[in-house]
């Protein structure tokens, strides 16, 4: 089975959809292998690059939202992510930025074999320990931690080797009809669209289990 998530890092229903996600698959260790694949998606690519604002800032700038709307919305994400055992997880007290680098990071993970590895290594250096993902030296720093080299992530980086790759990442969940993320396809056919609860994920993919045995 292959299944494929489309997340941008800094996205807080991305981090707690993938940590549903990988509470759904649980259920299915015996089942037979299942290859996770994960895609980039850029929230905002225009966003310029190597400037951050708070997480408020954003909410209040780009969508209209006063400071109580602020506090229900980060605070209701903060809960749902405790209530599933994800903590700590800060959503209103954190800063936003341009997240290509980072992107492009977690590519070049991807290409030695530690996919799964970072993308939960960036989570939660974002959302638990208020580390930044948006410049080189940080980014270097985390991949150093994964063991890509410090050294090796500042070329990669400062080469655009993987923009490529991250830009096709984004037209493929053009193409199949995303606008938002965490967005899930299982086997080609199977579509979940944001953070559902574990259960849906479960169901989904036990579906999918039964098309296969079908076909």
């Amino acid at each position: 089975m292959r299944i494929e998530i489309w997340s941008d890092v800094i996205c807080p229903w991305c981090g707690l959809g993938q940590h549903r996600l990988d509470a759904a698959l649980a259920a299915f260790a015996d089942r037979g292998e299942v290859e996770v694949v994960h895609r980039s998606f850029e929230l905002d690519p225009s966003f310029p690059a190597g400037k951050v604002i708070s997480a408020p800032e954003l909410l209040r700038t780009k969508y209209r939202l006063d400071d109580a709307q602020i506090a229900a919305a980060t605070g209701r994400i903060e809960a749902l992510a405790a209530s599933d055992g994800l903590t700590p997880y800060n959503v209103g007290n954190n800063v936003v930025g341009n997240t290509r680098l980072a992107h492009e990071l977690l590519a070049m993970a991807a290409d030695h074999g530690m996919e799964a590895e970072a993308w939960k290594r960036l989570y939660r250096a974002y959302f638990g320990e208020g580390r930044s993902i948006f410049d080189v030296d940080s980014l270097a720093a985390l991949g150093q931690e994964l063991g890509l080299g410090r050294d090796a992530v500042r070329e990669a980086l400062s080469t655009g080797r993987y923009t490529a790759t991250v830009r096709a990442d984004g037209a493929a969940a053009k193409a199949l009809g995303c606008t938002g993320v965490p967005f899930v396809v299982i086997d080609g056919k199977f579509r979940i669209a944001g953070a559902q609860a574990t259960g849906v994920f479960r169901s989904t993919i036990e579906r999918a289990w039964a098309s296969r045995a079908i076909t």
